[in-house]
């Protein structure tokens, strides 16, 4: 079963009910916004009774819903976070090659759903004048469920993800992003107090 690995370069930002997304064009090489695209995603997390996947900053999810469905485990990375994508499998086990690359941190300790995030995501593209993808904002209304101890909780946040049109220098990647963060800030969000939907749920 192939998988595939791409680095993800991301910032999260925490956003009240009723602010409206800024206009973006005009920061950096953002020439178009596009209209935003509504997907629905359901994603239930999976560790260790101890949570040993957490504590080593890694998350493993199965997720349904949008263009990328499919077990994906995310990794800490130099610069961003870099994302192992699997197709989908039959019922909550992992494929096993999934599972090799897991051996180094948990061995054969059983991975248990821990948590399930409904996440109602509206994406809008940002593009160059050229038409090349630099980046997209996600607007997520999240609604996440810990399933060890069965607190839900529910929030909003928005995140910008650089995409292949991005800038080739962490220098002009980092003037892009922040160019992009002082218009958000200016909307009215808040850099997100948490790291991940997951630790959120979790109360990590």
């Amino acid at each position: 079963m192939h998988h595939h690995s791409q680095t993800e370069i991301e910032r999260k930002y925490d956003v009240d009910a009723e602010a409206r997304h800024p206009l973006l064009v005009g920061v950096g090489a953002v020439a178009v916004q596009g209209e935003p695209e509504r997907h629905e995603l359901v994603a239930t997390y999976f560790d260790t009774a101890g949570l040993t996947l957490a504590r080593h900053a890694t998350a493993l999810r199965m997720r349904t819903g949008g263009h990328d469905a499919g077990w994906h485990v995310k990794l800490p990375a130099e610069e961003g976070r870099t994302e192992l994508h699997w197709e989908p499998s039959d019922g909550e086990e992992p494929p096993a090659a999934l599972r090799e690359h897991l051996r180094d941190l948990i061995g054969d300790e059983p991975l248990v759903p821990i948590a399930r995030i409904t996440n109602h995501r509206d994406s809008v593209l940002l593009q160059d004048a050229a038409g090349f993808e630099v980046a997209e904002l996600t607007d997520d209304h999240v609604r996440s469920e810990d399933l060890r101890t069965g607190g839900t909780q529910e929030w909003r946040e928005w995140e910008v993800e650089l995409l292949a049109g991005a800038p080739d220098t962490r220098e002009r990647r980092t003037a892009l992003l922040d160019g992009i963060e002082e218009r958000l800030l200016g909307a009215g969000a808040r850099p997100s107090a948490s790291s991940s939907k997951l630790q959120r749920a979790l109360g990590l």
